[in-house]
């Protein structure tokens, strides 16, 4: 640690990341003075890992990140729990894989068609790869490896040994149930899902708590023939470790414990046992951790009463929601979406923003649909507050939190046009990279584009949320002909309406332009200035004009918005279209 800077308060009242951080680093000085902060994460590769886990690890990452930057010296640990037991076998998976269930996830071979070596690692690569393009820093430790090592081998015995009192904890929440994390009142069905996997993900709720017919043992050997969990321990000796078990698949045999290697603690047992080995000062945890009886509130016991350690820092983190996701789910089976499926569509500050700005007791929903084009409108809103010194101190804490760590900023695009636009372009030209860079260019023609480059990756992002979630009903296609039909049956005030537009297409041919002649017609017509305050027959008329520009140029009441569009089918088209 750097003298002079810790235990000094950095927190503002809207700054959760920096009050939290305040507490970390105080409770370090008391339990560890110089030594590192260690911070604590845990995740089981069990499947995908998906959004709501996310939060799991970008809550120690921003506290982590914010004692780095004070000069403060923070270990953020990532415990990839790949020793876990493979539960179940997805719907999207080989049924046959089902003869692996109860092996542990290093065990399990990836699912077919997969380049990885392991169930494990299939499912955490693209959650590693996720993680470095948003900048968290950790340090990975796999179980697997910890416990085939040995180097739990101390704890393991001094669990065994201290049994009874462990059992006497665990007995005093046996009556109360297990324990399930549960989605919001009025969670879709996809939120429902979400929060059904990350009980599944999370190793706490319903597992076996060691207890058998033959006694109370926390330990759980895989069997050494068919290598799965399917065991009962049915002896144990203290002096010795020699160890008794049978397994369901009619292998039975005695080992000594002190040199076994194929087996872990239960989970309401392991985890405090870990807090202990690392000296965790700080990590959260989901509900299924912290309700009555939950492994974080008994963990809490079981750290001090038998490991000698303390209890970390623990907030509880609120539910993590997804809007949308058409396509990336149903591909998947119904999956719920992963940080990988989110940065296919946004950019990886907006990402860590979404994380950065809710306080953890605070529930939020990622994007996938077209909430995604005002949740960067927002993110643009906050940008040219920061950049004008106008930003609350919420807005300017989450923003620099999103932008940069304490290694430094991350990549951003060069001239971030708003997301909406790059969305609609990449729509109506169906990708062709020449017609969207003369739309793009024309949309300020006063600093115009000279390369798409200008616009990534956020362009990239806006052409995969096209490609992957816009619905084919909602594509955007311009006819190669006019409407003769609809062209004739036009009133006199119709027509009066569209030759205003396509008389001003020139002099108004930008964004803002087309923006303030497209609303500017119906009050021209009504004998008003275009800079005259809406009515709500104003309103109504603009609502009515813009409605039949969109069926004369792509046949429906609503599209994209209007002068993107217009620029998009360009001044000659549009003039054809509209009959002008």
């Amino acid at each position: 640690m750097v003298a002079g800077t810790t235990g000094a308060s950095q927190s503002t009242d809207a700054d959760w990341v920096a009050r939290l951080a305040d507490e970390v680093v105080a409770e370090s000085e008391r339990r560890a003075t110089g030594k590192p902060v260690v911070v604590a994460s845990g995740i089981s590769p069990s499947g995908p890992i998906h959004l709501g886990n996310l939060r799991e690890i970008m809550m120690p990452h921003l506290v982590a990140d914010e004692i780095r930057r004070r000069g403060i010296e923070c270990d953020h640990i990532l415990s990839w729990d790949d020793f876990d037991r493979l539960r179940r076998v997805p719907s999207t998976v080989d049924p046959a894989w089902a003869e692996h269930i109860g092996k542990p996830l290093t065990a399990v071979p990836a699912p077919p068609g997969s380049q990885h070596r392991s169930w494990a690692a299939h499912f955490q690569a693209p959650m590693e790869e996720a993680l470095a393009r948003m900048g968290v820093r950790y340090r990975g430790i796999s179980q697997t490896q910890m416990y085939t090592s040995g180097a739990y081998v101390d704890q393991v015995l001094l669990a065994m040994r201290e049994r009874a009192r462990i059992d006497a904890v665990l007995g005093r929440y046996r009556t109360k149930g297990p324990v399930r994390a549960a989605a919001p009142a009025g969670a879709t069905a996809q939120e429902e899902a979400a929060a059904a996997a990350a009980a599944e993900g999370s190793g706490a709720a319903a597992e076996d708590d060691g207890s058998t017919s033959a006694g109370y043992f926390p330990y759980k050997p895989y069997c050494s023939v068919c290598d799965r969990d399917l065991t009962t321990v049915t002896s144990y000796d203290d002096q010795t470790t020699e160890m008794s078990y049978t397994c369901a698949c009619g292998h039975a045999e005695s080992v000594l414990l002190s040199e076994h290697r194929r087996g872990k603690l239960v989970w309401k047992v392991d985890w405090p046992m870990r807090w202990a080995y690392e000296g965790v000062i700080f990590e959260p945890s989901g509900v299924d951790h912290q309700s009555p009886g939950s492994s974080y509130v008994v963990g809490g016991q079981l750290v001090s009463e038998i490991f000698g350690g303390e209890q970390p820092i623990g907030p509880m983190y609120a539910f993590v929601g997804i809007s949308g996701q058409a396509k990336m789910s149903s591909s998947k089976g119904g999956v719920v979406p992963t940080p990988a499926d989110a940065l296919e569509i946004m950019e990886e500050f907006l990402l860590r923003w979404l994380y950065s700005r809710r306080r953890p007791a605070q529930a939020f929903t990622v994007a996938f649909d077209a909430d995604l084009h005002r949740l960067y409108d927002e993110w643009d809103a906050v940008e040219r507050r920061v950049a004008a010194g106008t930003a609350s101190d919420l807005d300017a804490s989450s923003y620099d939190r999103a932008i940069r760590t304490a290694a430094g900023e991350l990549p951003r695009t060069p001239r971030p046009l708003p997301y909406r636009t790059l969305a609609s372009v990449a729509d109506i030209t169906t990708g062709d990279q020449r017609q969207m860079l003369r739309i793009l260019a024309e949309t300020d023609p006063q600093h115009p584009i000279g390369s798409l480059d200008e616009v990534r990756p956020r362009l990239d992002r806006a052409e995969r949320w096209v490609q992957t979630q816009l619905p084919a009903d909602q594509r955007t296609r311009l006819p190669a002909e006019p409407d003769r039909d609809a062209l004739d049956a036009l009133t006199d005030v119709e027509r009066g309406a569209l030759k205003l537009l396509v008389d001003g297409l020139g002099e108004h041919w930008s964004l803002d332009g087309l923006s303030g002649l497209v609303y500017a017609v119906p009050k021209l017509q009504a004998g008003l200035t275009a800079d005259a305050k809406p009515t709500p027959e104003l309103k109504s008329a603009q609502r009515a004009f813009f409605a039949l520009v969109y069926r004369l140029l792509i046949g429906r009441d609503t599209g994209p918005r209007l002068p993107t569009l217009l620029l998009a089918a360009g001044q000659e088209r549009v003039r054809a279209l509209l009959g002008g």
